[in-house]
């Protein structure tokens, strides 16, 4: 900054001879220099917004992962459970036991008594 300021001192007397394309080549220089970079700029801004909205939509994909696994059965069976749905529910108990066979007794099926 003090060699601008030390060019300045030292051309001063050309500038002040020529304040219009003095001020001229600052606008010509100085806005071509914007615009070369916001070219510049440009490709890095659109990278930018592309990896946010890739990120953007990686968070959702996690969010939907998360919500399967609490809502999926686990991976790993675990042993003697089974899976119960709104289907598979055991029948109301109704105070009897059902019948089952004696280890003593006889092989068929439970027979009515005739009394």
């Amino acid at each position: 900054m003090q060699d601008l300021i030390d060019f300045l001192q030292t051309n001063s007397a050309l500038v002040l001879a020529n304040p219009v394309a003095f001020a001229s080549f600052a606008v010509l220089f100085g806005g071509g220099g914007f615009l070369v970079g916001r070219y510049f700029l440009t490709e890095r801004i659109a990278n930018l917004e592309s990896r946010i909205a890739r990120r953007d939509d990686e968070i959702v994909d996690l969010k939907v992962r998360q919500t399967a696994k609490k809502l999926g059965l686990p991976m790993v069976p675990i042993a003697r459970t089974m899976a119960v749905d709104e289907y598979d529910r055991p029948a109301p108990f109704n105070g009897r036991l059902p019948e089952r066979r004696r280890p003593d007794g006889p092989s068929g099926p439970p027979r009515l008594s005739d009394s």
